[in-house]
C-alpha cells in the first residue's frame, strides 16, 4: 500500500497539513490538491480549528513544484488531465489566499513553482537557512503561474520581473528582505516553533515573532537599483538591450541567463506580470492563469523544455522560435485569450 501523500489532522486547535511525498520533493499532483482542499473546506467553519499549519515530511525540501511530467504527457494529447490538475491547484491557491483563519507555511528547504503557490497565500511564511526559493518556469517553456501574476508584480520595484524572467534562486536573506517570506527561523528551531504553535494556535504571527532571527545581509541588495532600472521595460527586447548597454558584469550575467530561456516563455512571463499588476483580484488573476496554462502544455517549448530538463536531462532545449524576434504578438494573444464562459476557471464557493 502506497504512503499517504498528504497527512491531514487536527492538533490542539491547529489544522495540520504535512506534504508527504519526499522522494518527489513533495511535488503536487491533483489528488494532493484535492485532499488539501477538502481539509480546508472542512476546517473553515470548524470552531475547534483556530489556524492552519502547512509543512513537509523529510529533509529534502518543502515542495519542488507541480507534476510537470504529467502536464507534459497530457499536453501532448488531449490536455484533459493537465486542465483538471490546474483547476484543482488554482482552486487550492485561491482558497488559501482568501482563507478566514491564519495559515502558517514553514518552507524549510526547496520551494519552487507549485510550492510557492501553497506558501505565498499564507499569512505567516517562515524561511530557514535551508530555504531555496525560485520560479524557474521560463527554463522549461512554462511561465510563473500558481499566483505568480499576482505576487510577482507586487514585490518591491522590478524584483518580481527579474525573478520571473531569470528563474533566479534566492536564499532566506533575500526572500525575507523582499517580503516573500515574513520570518527567518533557524532550522534547528523549527520543531520548537511548531510545538509553540500548537500551544498558541490562535496567534501564529506572535509565535513566529518569538522565534524570528536576523537572516543576515541580503546578497541582492547591491543590485536592487540595477534591477529596478534595467527590468522596468514592457518588452523583453528592451530589457535585453538595457542589460547589454549597461555592460556591467552583473547585467551581462543576467543577459546570459535570459538567453538560455524559452523566448516564448519570456514574453508570456513579462506580459503576465505586467497585466497581473492591474488585476482587480487574485481570483481574476487565477482565471487568466487557467486559460494560459491550459494551452501552454501543448506548445513546442514546454514539451521540449520538459524533455531537456526532466526526461532526457541533457539541459539542451531547442527552443522554437529560437529568438525573441520570432515570437509573434498573435501567439501571445492566442495564449491569453479568455476562455468561453462554460470553460472558465472559477473559485470554490
Amino acid at each position: 500500500m502506497s504512503e499517504v501523500e498528504v497527512l491531514i489532522r487536527i492538533e490542539n486547535g491547529v489544522g495540520r497539513i504535512t506534504l508527504n511525498r519526499p522522494k518527489a520533493i513533495h511535488a503536487l499532483n491533483r489528488a494532493m490538491c484535492e485532499t488539501v482542499i477538502a481539509a480546508l473546506l472542512d476546517w473553515r467553519s470548524n470552531p475547534s480549528v483556530s489556524s492552519i499549519l502547512v509543512d513537509h515530511a523529510g529533509e529534502r525540501g518543502f515542495c519542488a513544484g507541480g507534476d510537470i511530467r504529467m502536464i507534459a504527457d497530457s499536453g501532448a494529447g488531449d490536455g484533459v488531465d493537465a486542465k483538471a490538475f490546474f483547476l484543482a491547484e488554482y482552486q487550492l491557491n485561491a482558497l488559501m489566499f482568501g482563507y478566514p483563519k491564519p495559515i502558517t507555511a514553514i518552507v524549510d528547504g526547496i520551494v519552487m513553482g507549485g510550492g510557492v503557490g501553497i506558501s505565498e497565500p499564507a499569512d505567516v511564511r517562515i524561511a530557514t537557512e535551508r530555504t531555496t526559493y525560485a520560479m524557474p518556469e521560463t527554463g522549461i517553456g512554462l511561465y510563473p503561474e500558481v499566483g505568480g501574476g499576482w505576487f510577482l508584480p507586487r514585490l518591491p520595484g522590478q524584483t518580481g520581473v527579474w525573478i520571473g524572467l531569470t528563474g533566479a534562486r534566492l536564499k532566506a536573506a533575500d526572500t525575507v528582505a523582499l517580503g516573500i517570506h515574513t520570518h527567518f527561523v533557524s532550522s534547528d528551531g523549527v520543531e520548537a516553533l511548531k510545538a509553540d504553535l500548537l500551544a498558541d494556535a490562535a496567534d501564529p504571527a506572535a509565535v513566529a515573532a518569538r522565534y524570528a532571527k536576523d537572516a543576515g545581509p541580503a546578497p541582492l541588495a547591491p543590485h536592487r537599483e540595477a534591477i529596478d532600472r534595467l527590468f522596468a521595460f514592457d518588452t523583453v527586447e528592451d530589457i535585453f538591450a538595457a542589460l547589454e548597454a549597461d555592460g556591467s558584469d552583473w547585467a551581462l550575467a543576467q543577459l546570459a541567463a535570459l538567453k538560455t530561456k524559452s523566448p516564448t516563455s519570456l514574453k508570456v512571463t513579462l506580459r503576465h506580470i505586467r497585466e497581473g499588476a492591474k488585476a482587480a483580484s487574485f481570483d481574476d488573476n487565477m482565471a487568466v492563469e487557467y486559460a494560459v496554462s491550459g494551452r501552454i502544455g501543448a506548445t513546442h517549448d514546454f514539451q521540449e523544455g520538459v524533455r531537456a530538463v526532466i526526461v532526457d536531462k541533457d539541459n539542451q532545449p531547442q527552443w522554437s522560435p529560437a529568438d525573441l524576434s520570432g515570437v509573434a504578438d498573435e501567439t501571445l494573444d492566442a495564449l491569453f485569450a479568455p476562455l468561453p464562459d462554460n470553460e472558465k476557471w472559477t473559485p470554490l464557493a
